[in-house]
């Protein structure tokens, strides 16, 4: 790998920012192709396949043998609300491979003996996030159930681009976070985005299957996400 090939990659896995590198197995030489960038024919295919799988492969392009090695942000989940369904959520994000945040500003809910081992914050979202903000490798699960909790990082996942956008609450409450979110001038397409009631519906019940819908529907979104890279 040349000095300009790592440069780039160490910026992209700084901005958590998708990379793949391209390298020519029978000429030499590499090329990084940032997640976004608009690459031509068959070679972005292949391109926008790695950034979903998040797998390293060897293609054929024109008859020319590439390696396609693929560097991802390590996706993570950010969850607004300290309650059961999070200390689910909790055990099971790892297992499938994310990282997982739970931010709630009731110190009551927000407590190390609920959530041994988890990265956990009692303070405000709109705090949070600004330290450390949200982009398009994060998923937002918000499940507080109340408007000024949960208002804010939804609105803020949607203008960052995060993959995957849930909340908790019946089609009642919905409806009217819909023109809550509408009032702050959030387009329909884009309150469109938001996964309400949360999780797959696989007739969940308890917090735990609850749980386990929410992640099945995370993991949904980050494989079939959109990834723009051909014209």
């Amino acid at each position: 790998m040349d000095i300009g090939s790592l440069r780039t990659l160490n910026a992209a896995r700084k901005n958590r920012q998708a990379a793949v590198l391209v390298t020519d197995m029978d000429a030499g030489g590499s090329r990084v192709i940032l997640e976004g960038e608009v690459v031509a024919g068959s070679l972005g295919d292949h391109v926008a396949a790695a950034f979903r799988s998040g797998k390293a492969a060897a293609v054929d392009v024109a008859g020319r043998n590439l390696f396609l090695n693929v560097y991802l942000p390590p996706p993570r989940i950010v969850v607004i609300g300290a309650v059961h369904i999070s200390q689910a959520l909790a055990r099971l994000a790892p297992i499938a491979g994310y990282d997982l945040a739970i931010i709630d500003p009731r110190t009551a809910f927000a407590t190390p003996e609920r959530f041994a081992d988890v990265e956990l914050t009692a303070d405000w979202p709109e705090d949070v996030l600004t330290a450390r903000p949200l982009d398009a490798y994060s998923a937002l699960v918000a499940v507080t159930h109340d408007p000024k909790i949960d208002d804010f990082p939804i609105a803020d996942a949607l203008h960052k681009g995060c993959f995957y956008v849930g909340a908790l609450g019946s089609r009642k409450t919905h409806a009217k976070r819909v023109a809550r979110l509408q009032e702050q001038g959030l387009s329909d397409a884009a309150i469109a985005r938001i996964a309400a009631p949360i999780g797959l519906d696989i007739g969940a019940a308890t917090p735990q299957e609850i749980a386990v819908a929410i992640l099945a529907q995370i993991v949904q979104a980050y494989r079939r996400r959109d990834i723009v890279t051909t014209e």
